[in-house]
């Protein structure tokens, strides 16, 4: 009997967040991260209010380690949920 191999779905379909367009940057200024920014921290923030990976946002790894942070603090100071309902 032939056993069952997750990796060879055929009807599986992956969809993209996508956050920017092709060839453009999202604007970032480090000096303006901060926990009180909640309408920035927002955009970094999915649906079900995970943190978005590099990947998605194309921050560099010192501005991804300034946004997850602020997220973190604003959560725990009650400015953001920690989940989306």
């Amino acid at each position: 009997m032939r056993k069952y191999n997750p990796r060879k779905i055929k009807n599986k379909v992956n969809i993209p967040i996508v956050l920017h367009k092709a060839n453009s940057t999202i604007p970032f200024v480090q000096g303006t991260v901060d926990y009180k920014n909640v309408a920035l921290l927002r955009k970094y923030i999915s649906a079900e209010g995970k943190i978005l990976s590099r990947r998605l946002t194309r921050l560099t790894s010192k501005q991804q380690r300034h946004i997850s942070t602020a997220i973190k603090t604003a959560r725990i100071a009650g400015l953001l949920p920690f989940i989306n309902q």
